[in-house]
This record gives structure tokens, C-alpha cells and sequence, in this order.
């Protein structure tokens, strides 16, 4: 699992100490309805000694086959760009106060044909918000899943456009003290077999990739 090994690898745990390590998924409807892939996550940590954590958010889990902490910040149908215009997050963020923010997002702004600069601007506004709760905030942003619904043809070719560009915003908005990680989602994923309906994984990818 690849949010697994960015987590890990990239030294998210140096701050662990006395307190749990609070982690906040972010994101739409592949975040949160209902998610199974933070179901692993949390049983891949567990499993490789990361025992110390604390999922957070303001929705609570839902059914994956087995018990683990399921809250989160997946909001079904959600946009990036809604979110940062709405200011939405500071709330999230003041009620659970996360140390880690691991973020898949901007499926459902690519669908709007939002331009990526666009929604970058917002990621943007949501990272210096993340900040401003903590400044060491580390931070993990997805390049996002392939997609390709009923009735959008151009959806493939607008997240790949939207994928190329997340790299050089993100070496842009990293520092030492929040660093961000870029997640490859993409790479590997296959919207015909991989989804129900173009968009969400269907469970069984989510475990075999586990």
C-alpha cells in the first residue's frame, strides 16, 4: 500500500512521542464512503509496530470486515477548491488537531473541469491552514486515481494533466519544518477493473494491493 510506505518512509513517526501520533485522512468520497484503504493503513501501522496513533476527524468509520480507527475527514462529493473557498478546514482541524494530514483530493474538482492551477490554489490555501493549526504539520498529498465515469470522456487525460502538475507544486510548498510527500496513487490502478463505476475502488483492489 503505497500511502503505507510514504507514511513510513518518509520519517512521519519523528515526532512520536508520549501523545499518539494524530492522523488525518482527507479527502471525497474515496477517503470516506467508505474507505476500506484507511481500514489497511491503519492495519498495516499496527501490524508494523506503528502502534502509537490516533486517526482523526469528525466522521466516523464505517464497515470494512474489521474493527480499526476509522475517523476521518472523507467528505462525499466535496471539492478541493469548495473546501479552501469555504474555509472548511480550520474547523476540521481546531476540533482534532492532527499531526499528520494525508490528503486524496481534487477527484471531484477534475470532474468540475477545474483547471490544475486552479485546484493547486487550493491546496495551497489548505496547507497553510494545516500549518497555521501546526506549524510541523507533515503533510501527504496524492496524485489521484485514475477515473473515467459514464459521460465524462475527457476525466483520463484531465487527471493525468492534474497528477503532472502536483510534483512541482509541491517542491514549491515543501520545508523542512511541514514537508510534504507526494503519493503515487495512479501508477498501478486500473479504472475499468479497479472500480465499480469508473471512480471508486471496489474493495477487492484495495485488498489484494494491500
Amino acid at each position: 500500500m503505497r500511502v503505507f510506505s510514504a507514511i513510513v518512509a518518509s520519517g512521519f513517526f519523528a515526532l512520536a512521542n508520549a501523545a499518539a501520533t494524530k492522523i488525518m485522512p482527507l479527502g471525497d468520497s474515496i477517503t470516506g464512503s467508505p474507505g476500506c484503504w484507511r481500514a489497511l493503513l491503519w492495519q498495516n501501522l499496527t501490524t508494523h509496530g506503528k502502534t502509537n496513533i490516533d486517526f482523526v476527524g469528525t466522521l466516523p468509520a464505517q464497515g470494512c470486515g474489521f474493527t480499526y480507527d476509522g475517523e476521518n475527514e472523507g467528505h462525499g462529493g466535496y471539492l478541493a477548491t469548495n473546501i479552501a473557498s469555504q474555509n472548511l478546514l480550520p474547523g476540521w482541524l481546531s476540533a482534532t488537531l492532527p499531526d499528520i494530514v494525508i490528503m486524496h483530493l481534487g477527484t471531484n474538482d477534475v470532474w468540475s473541469n477545474i483547471a490544475p492551477a486552479t485546484i493547486l490554489a487550493s491546496f495551497s490555501t489548505l496547507v497553510d491552514q494545516m500549518r497555521a493549526s501546526k506549524s510541523t504539520m507533515k503533510i501527504g498529498v496524492a496524485q489521484i486515481l485514475p477515473m473515467n465515469p459514464s459521460g465524462c470522456t475527457e476525466c483520463a487525460a484531465r487527471v493525468v494533466a492534474f497528477n503532472a502538475a502536483i510534483p512541482a507544486w509541491a517542491a514549491s510548498k515543501t520545508t523542512s519544518a511541514s514537508p510534504i510527500t507526494v503519493v503515487d496513487q495512479w501508477t498501478g490502478f486500473n479504472d475499468t477493473t479497479d472500480t465499480y463505476d469508473g471512480v471508486h475502488p471496489v474493495c477487492i483492489f484495495v485488498i489484494l494491493h494491500n
